[in-house]
Order: structure tokens, then sequence, then C-alpha cells
């Protein structure tokens, strides 16, 4: 696949989780954290059912770019069901990611690979990774 036809499936990717978003809603009961980057406008709300050291559910709700909440969709989508070990995993290969550092390759991001773009453009790795400090907020709330 030709790397024009590769950003247009990644544009096209954040898109779809822009537009349809995965686990979006409030759980009762839970973690609740709320943030905003004051740069852009974008902002979270973010709620997480940790159990027994697992994320039961994650949903989310916010106002943001289509960065910024397809990031959201994504991120709730493969933390669920994770150990919180896992999910602050994925949260550094993320990060690592997003600033253009050499990251764990082996481990299946799923449609997170899409926002790999976001390096490039530095003014936008805030809209991407604003949910991502927002669970990790949530998991250091919640293990206190």
């Amino acid at each position: 696949m030709s790397f024009n036809n590769l950003d247009q499936l990644y544009r096209q990717v954040i898109m779809d989780h822009y537009k349809n978003p995965r686990n979006k809603g409030e759980i009762e009961d839970s973690v609740t954290i709320d943030m905003n980057n004051p740069t852009c406008g974008d902002r979270i709300h973010l709620t997480l059912d940790v159990q027994d050291g697992i994320v039961k559910e994650a949903k989310f709700d916010g106002e943001g770019c289509s960065i910024s909440m397809a990031s959201a969709s994504m991120m709730t989508q493969v933390i669920k069901g994770q150990p919180v070990e896992e999910a602050l995993k994925y949260s550094r290969i993320f990060s690592d990611m997003m600033l253009g550092k050499e990251y764990d390759d082996s481990v299946d991001l799923g449609d997170i690979e899409a926002l790999q773009g976001v390096a490039k453009f530095p003014a936008r790795i805030k809209c991407a990774t604003l949910s991502w400090k927002a669970m990790e907020k949530g998991i250091d709330q919640q293990s206190e």
C-alpha cells in the first residue's frame, strides 16, 4: 500500500472514531476525571470502573477536535478488560509514539496506529494525549 493510501486510510479511521465514538457516555459510581486542553479548547470527561486491578469499563464524553475525540474513543476500546498495568503500558507506548520516540511495535495497537501521523504536528500532540493523561490520572486516583 502506498504512503498516500495508508495516510488516507488512517484519516478514515480517525474520522470514523470521531463521528461514531465508541464507549461514549458515563459510568455511574466510578472514578471520574475531567481534563481540558486550554490551548485548543478540547475537554474530556472520563469515567473508569476499575475492579481488582482490571479496567472493567471505560467511557468518555467531551468536546474537541477530531484527533482528541477519536483518540479518546480508541483509548477506551483498548483499555477495557485490561489489567491496570497493561493500560498504563499502552499509555506509555502511545506517548512514545506521539513524541516520535522508539516504541514497542510488537504490541498490537489496533486503530491507535492511525494516530501516529499526529507526531508530525507538535501543536496536536496534546489533543491526542488528553484522554490518555486523564486515564493515567484516574488510575492514580483509584489506587489511592
